[in-house]
């Protein structure tokens, strides 16, 4: 069964104000078990725009749907175009304060275990062990025919060596690593099958309105279920892949916090909400528990 696209949401009640106060952040950290829920505001200091943010790709970018994807070749060559030139770019991002002191919190022992809704790896990157990719990662590609997964690395070069030339200039980059391109630019850009049958490629992500593998719904359910404390970090919680988690913790009395700039669809049931650019943030965090980030003492 598949979800229908959730793009937008918009408050339909009075949400509690945003905060500046990170005590109950660190005091939770402090207490251990904490189990991180991050989204693509804690990459946008990597460089790469969230959905729905200020200036979020949504206000010019329809993302890719699993029902557009498998309707036809032309829809797979402009995402194929896209992605392809948006990975050159995707590629070179670099974990921020955000990722590093995350994977700081890990190995100081303050956190149970990280979900991610990102598919950009920065979180491993960034030297964060275990982490369970909600959405899948670019880095990897199944053909949806015999279900054989490559890495993208060796699709690029076969992408690389059909299109000799493909050097469009995008509008922008967008958090699924999908290139802004008009229909102009993508051309008759070649897509490459699969190397062992012939079949379709897609990258091993959950495209809008695709259901997340249901093992993998049920393991990150099990974390929320042995963790203390529920740290959103970065998330409009707008598709309910995610809040579904939050919603679980709250009704199991656990403490939900979000550190997210702008109201998400998880406020109500937020201990609270620091209103603050995540970085910065988590670093003061860090360094009130004194825990070291990528070797730097706390200050």
């Amino acid at each position: 069964m598949r979800m229908r696209p959730t793009l937008s949401w918009t408050p339909t009640e009075d949400l509690p104000p945003g905060t500046t106060d990170l005590e109950p952040v660190a005091d939770a950290l402090s207490a251990g078990g904490v189990l991180v829920l991050s989204g693509a505001g804690i990459s946008t200091e990597s460089g790469i725009p969230d959905y729905r943010g200020e200036g979020g790709s949504l206000s010019r970018h329809t993302p890719m749907t699993y029902q557009d994807f498998v309707s036809g070749a032309q829809a797979r060559r402009r995402y194929w175009a896209r992605s392809h030139l948006g990975w050159r770019t995707f590629g070179r991002a670099r974990p921020n304060a955000g990722h590093r002191v995350v994977a700081a919190l890990g190995r100081h022992g303050s956190l149970l275990g990280v979900i991610t809704q990102n598919v950009d790896g920065l979180h491993q990157a960034a030297g964060s062990e275990g982490v369970v990719e909600l959405h899948g990662s670019l880095e990897r590609v199944v053909c949806l025919s015999c279900g054989v997964f490559s890495p993208r690395r060796e699709l690029a070069r076969r992408l690389e060596e059909a299109n000799a030339g493909f050097e469009p200039v995008a509008a922008g980059i967008n958090p699924d690593g999908d290139a802004d391109l008009t229909d102009e630019q993508v051309g008759d850009f070649r897509v490459v099958p699969c190397s062992h049958c012939g079949g379709i490629l897609k990258p091993d992500v959950v495209f809008f309105g695709e259901a997340v593998p249901p093992r993998r719904v049920e393991h990150c359910r099990e974390l929320v279920r042995d963790a203390t404390s529920l740290l959103v970090l970065g998330s409009s919680l707008t598709v309910m892949s995610g809040l579904r988690f939050v919603r679980q913790a709250a009704q199991a009395g656990k403490p939900v916090l979000i550190v997210n700039r702008d109201p998400t669809r998880g406020d109500q049931h937020a201990l609270t909400r620091v209103a603050l650019p995540l970085g910065a943030a988590l670093t003061t965090v860090a360094d009130r528990l004194n825990v070291p980030v990528d070797g730097r003492a706390p200050a």
